[in-house]
């Protein structure tokens, strides 16, 4: 082949691409489309999370008074925040596992218990029972409180969210969990 019959073919090739170039971008200023209003999937990220540094500990959160502030919360809020947890949980009696282990009665039942779920080594490592404190700082920070725990989720930073939820939580059980005595 001569120097001729290359030029020929390169130019094709080159000619090829700057047509298919031409094209993507025409197609792309017809039918550009517009943003939409509402994320598909918001990740609530803690603010802590963000501001701390390396190796700075977060500051612990106190616990607040259970027997006083469950009676109290709010149901229909705990109800909308466990919309959430319904992505990976199950919240029925019987229901399956999903990504995570069905929820129902979990407050009180010992850690990593659920039958026909596969829990992480970190999770497995305890068996202490959900108890409100546990579960309350748990919600807060899965990550923090069980190093190494597959829940991927970044937790809830509002103690009031996490409050309607434990609340409702408690519901979910054919006998709920009694309330922890008052603080004094």
């Amino acid at each position: 082949m001569d120097s001729w019959e290359w030029n020929k073919i390169a130019g094709a090739v080159l000619g090829t691409v700057l047509f298919v170039l031409v094209i993507m971008f025409i197609a792309e200023a017809i039918t550009k489309s517009p943003l939409p209003a509402k994320p598909g999937y918001a990740v609530d990220v803690p603010e802590e999370a963000a501001t701390q540094t390396a190796g700075a500990a977060p500051a612990a959160e106190p616990l607040p008074d259970f027997a006083a502030v469950l009676p109290a919360a709010d149901l229909n809020h705990g109800k909308e925040v466990a919309a959430r947890c319904q992505q990976c949980h199950d919240l029925s009696k019987g229901g399956p596992n999903k990504i995570g282990p069905n929820m129902w009665g979990v407050i009180g039942r010992p850690r990593a218990s659920f039958p026909g779920f596969s829990y992480s080594g970190a999770m497995s490592a305890s068996h202490d029972p959900w108890t409100y404190d546990k579960l309350f700082a748990y919600m807060k920070s899965p990550q923090t409180e069980v190093p190494g725990t597959k829940m991927s989720f970044a937790g809830l930073r509002s103690s009031q969210d996490r409050i309607d939820l434990l609340a409702y939580l408690r519901t979910l059980s054919d006998v709920p969990a009694p309330l922890p005595p008052p603080k004094k």
